[in-house]
């Protein structure tokens, strides 16, 4: 005998592994055919009934995955290479064992298998040179190691550098020099600043951009050294990473200014923009983390510290973001982006 059921018992029959209702007399169980893709319900007294899937057709468990996701760089991080970890551990609810994978990815000037290079970039690193050899972009004078005091102690000397390059994000070079003056004024040591209330460390470094957060990751920064590293900064490239503001474009410079050593290109958003526009990466970048990995799969190790202050400064006078000067740029007739600029002039 062929059951009516109402639509709103159907869809709450639909949701129930077993039930039991007046309308089938008793105890449902379900079967689901796979072949035919149709549902049937079998009532206690034996009779089957179709219906629509939606009736009977087992709800798909899924069962919940937690990913865990860790970013590590080796501990002995030396000139000769540099290594980033992406740790990948996948466990699903319910399981008895991890799943996980590993892939590392090197950063070292040894290419894996792949000898891609731009094309001419020999010739527009030589082009840009020449733009930039009278050195007075703003980074050439108010760059990290020039706004800070070159005299002092050395681990003075550090920690300035450590603050300067943390108060450059998103602040024009004039800006982050002028607060680094006032902080140097103050006394910007390590036991000064920790004196300093955090309003007063507002002040001496507004107009900087997130001049608040700015000052508030400056008094945590500084309490870490104090309490961690005999008010030194970190000798290492996974250990600056880690302080509160710094982030890895700001911990390759301060690898290579404060310490001495290049661990990686640090790239900021000229260098960023202009590596995009030389077609300097084998494929479109869209953040500056990915734009570093990219320019040292191929450039020359021995240029990564100077790539940084000679894009830096063709950025900020030339090659700049908004309405770049192409006509002035000996780059023009190689250079991608400026060919591209042409045809559109000509039109």
């Amino acid at each position: 005998m062929r059951l009516i059921y109402p639509r709103n018992i159907a869809y709450g029959m639909s949701r129930m592994a077993a039930t039991t209702s007046p309308y089938f007399g008793g105890r449902l169980t379900r079967s689901h055919n796979k072949a035919s893709k149709t549902c049937s319900t079998t009532s206690s007294s034996g009779d089957s009934v179709k219906g629509p899937s939606t009736l009977t057709s087992k709800k798909r468990i899924r069962k919940r995955q937690h990913v865990s996701i860790q970013y590590d760089i080796d501990d002995n991080v030396k000139d000769e290479t540099v290594k980033k970890q992406y740790v990948i551990s996948r466990v699903a609810k319910g399981e008895k064992n991890k799943k996980g994978f590993t892939v590392v990815m090197s950063s070292s000037s040894h290419s894996s298998g792949d000898d891609w290079e731009p094309c001419q970039w020999h010739e527009m690193l030589d082009n840009i040179r020449e733009m930039r050899k009278h050195n007075d972009a703003p980074v050439d004078s108010m760059g990290a190691e020039k706004i800070c005091d070159e005299e002092a102690p050395p681990k003075i000397f550090r920690y300035q550098v450590l603050l300067s390059l943390l108060l450059s994000s998103q602040t024009k070079d004039q800006v982050t020099s002028a607060a680094m003056t006032k902080l140097k004024a103050h006394g910007c040591t390590v036991d000064n600043i920790l004196k300093t209330p955090q309003n007063k460390i507002e002040q001496l470094i507004y107009p900087v951009g997130f001049f608040k957060r700015k000052a508030e990751y400056i008094k945590k920064t500084t309490r870490i050294l104090k309490d961690k590293y005999d008010s030194d900064i970190p000798p290492t490239l996974k250990e600056l990473i880690k302080l509160p503001g710094i982030g890895p474009k700001m911990a390759h410079i301060i690898m290579d200014v404060a310490w001495k050593q290049v661990t990686g290109i640090g790239v900021d958003t000229h260098v960023h923009r202009i590596s995009n526009r030389l077609k300097w990466v084998k494929k479109t970048t869209t953040n500056p983390e990915d734009t570093r990995v990219a320019l040292e799969s191929w450039l020359p190790r021995d240029l990564w510290s100077e790539v940084n202050v000679l894009l830096v400064g063709f950025g900020q006078q030339t090659c700049l973001p908004v309405g770049p000067k192409c006509s002035e740029c000996i780059n023009r007739q190689i250079c991608p982006y400026g060919q591209s600029q042409n045809r559109v002039s000509k039109k």
